[in-house]
């Protein structure tokens, strides 16, 4: 089920979204997260949903 949830987070990517994921990513607190398009990444291979 990994490749589903690969193919799916790939499918998100391709559509435009309102919010951006660091608003729902477990990794959106202090500084756990320090990749250059935070807080309004779009997609992030570092993703994990709250």
């Amino acid at each position: 089920m990994g490749w589903l949830r690969s193919l799916l987070a790939r499918l998100r990517g391709l559509l435009p979204s309102g919010a951006p994921l660091c608003d729902t990513c477990k990794y959106d607190y202090g500084n756990a997260c320090t990749r250059p398009e935070r807080p309004n990444a779009r997609r992030c291979p570092d993703y994990k949903r709250r």
